[in-house]
């Protein structure tokens, strides 16, 4: 479960005020650090240069007995409480001091020259030294100053930060609360809209959204889904609509034989006559069921393809063999041009080549060749099943596919596929990732498989 809220005005006050005290503690953080560096710098240049003052006043004195009779000289000079002097003879004991908390006398490194350094104390102070002779007497110059000052400054400095970063805070999420209720505004006039449009009115586009780019994209496959849903709810209610007339034209057809039958005594003859034509219409429903239950398990987003290497010219034998004697009956010649291999479940295969092929005895004309050939296309395999005959006409093309369509308004001949055939190949195409498609015009009519070489 997401930390963040559910609402996303408010995740974004959440995050523009995360990011207001990000920016702002960075900016604090910096300017706090920067003047901690340049007040501990001006302090150490201080106590060098008091260092500097002390070790010239020794040389302008006669003696340090004579200075320790004067401390006015550089008690004057310190100015403050919080600053520390001391004048150290080679054994480390202080000749002069100035020291008004009495902290322990330093113990410092030997060696020439000038060094900062933090002392041991009980309060923390800086200090600064140097090693001189004077009139052959080794001394040691330390000047210092407690940081008691500096540490309180800095703190004060730091509340004041804190309470900058958190003031800054809080009006970072007011703000970014107040721009997110005004940026989400179109978002809500957009959700507001899609849920105007119902079952009722598909026919409705989300619109008024074009004035944000984002927006306009989402507005815009908003309006491309509902066109996919209008379209396809259309389908819906058309494939329902030829659905009950499918089914009722065997129906009627089975009803009225038997009432037929029933409002007199007929001879055996007749009743086996009445079996043989109920026969013919069980038949046809249940190559529709079977033909709707296929095409439902094909839509199915785990309908699994059982791919294997296949020899197509075999393959289109067998599928000659099979209708060889139908195709005799028209005195149309079956053709085999197919050659290669591919990779396809060959039942599925078989039965899309079977409604191509049965299509094209069906409707080619008489005494003409039906040829099924390959090629290659760019990075897919076709395979084509030409007929001659009466070119299909251009309203019908589009939907040449869809369920229970026909081109021939006589809906009921004999072994057809109840207008489900063309439905089931361009389901088995989809199975594979590849397509259909037809071509038609004065030289025959040619229906192509489209597969796609991977896989």
């Amino acid at each position: 479960m997401t930390p963040w809220p559910r609402a996303l005005s408010l995740r974004l006050a959440l995050m523009f005020a995360l990011a207001s005290m990000l920016l702002l503690g960075a900016l604090g953080l910096y300017l706090y650090q920067s003047l901690a560096r340049e007040i501990a710098w001006r302090d150490d240049e201080a106590l060098v240069g008091r260092v500097e003052r002390m070790r010239a006043l020794i040389g302008d004195s006669d003696s340090i007995e004579a200075l320790r009779q004067r401390p006015q000289l550089y008690a004057n000079m310190l100015g403050n409480r919080e600053s520390l002097l001391w004048v150290l003879d080679g054994a480390g004991r202080p000749l002069i001091e100035v020291n008004p908390e009495h902290l322990p006398v330093p113990v410092l490194p030997q060696g020439p020259g000038v060094q900062l350094r933090g002392s041991e104390g009980a309060e923390p102070a800086r200090l600064a030294w140097q090693h001189v002779t004077h009139e052959g007497q080794s001394l040691t110059l330390v000047a210092g100053k407690l940081l008691a000052e500096r540490t309180q400054m800095l703190a004060a400095y730091r509340l004041k930060l804190w309470l900058a970063l958190g003031t800054g805070a809080v009006l970072a999420f007011g703000l970014g609360w107040a721009v997110s209720q005004r940026g989400l505004r179109p978002v809500r006039t957009l959700a507001a809209r899609a849920a105007a449009i119902d079952v009722q009115h598909l026919h409705l586009r989300v619109q008024g959204v074009e004035q944000v780019r984002e927006l306009q994209q989402l507005g815009e496959a908003l309006n491309q889904m509902l066109a996919r849903l209008e379209d396809g709810f259309g389908r819906l209610s058309r494939f329902s609509e030829d659905l009950a007339h499918e089914m009722r034209t065997p129906l009627n057809n089975l009803m009225g034989q038997t009432q037929l039958a029933l409002q007199k005594t007929r001879t055996v003859e007749d009743y086996q006559a009445l079996l043989a034509s109920g026969q013919e219409e069980y038949e046809r429903l249940a190559r529709m069921i079977d033909n709707m239950l296929f095409l439902a398990r094909a839509e199915q987003p785990n309908a699994a393809v059982r791919r294997e290497p296949l020899a197509l010219h075999d393959a289109v034998a067998q599928l000659c063999d099979y209708f060889e004697g139908m195709a005799e009956e028209r005195g149309i010649t079956l053709v085999n041009a197919a050659h290669g291999t591919l990779h396809a479940d060959p039942q599925l295969l078989r039965r899309a080549l079977a409604n191509l092929i049965a299509n094209a005895l069906r409707y080619g004309a008489a005494d003409s060749p039906v040829h099924i050939a390959c090629s290659t296309a760019g990075e897919a395999l076709e395979i084509g099943v030409t007929n001659q005959g009466t070119p299909i006409a251009a309203e019908h093309v589009p939907r040449l596919f869809d369920r229970f369509y026909r081109c021939d308004p006589a809906r009921a001949q004999p072994g057809d596929s109840g207008g489900l055939g063309l439905a089931i190949v361009r389901s088995i195409m989809q199975m594979h990732g590849g397509s259909v498609r037809v071509e038609t015009g004065d030289s025959g009519t040619r229906f192509v498989l489209v597969f796609p070489r991977r896989g």
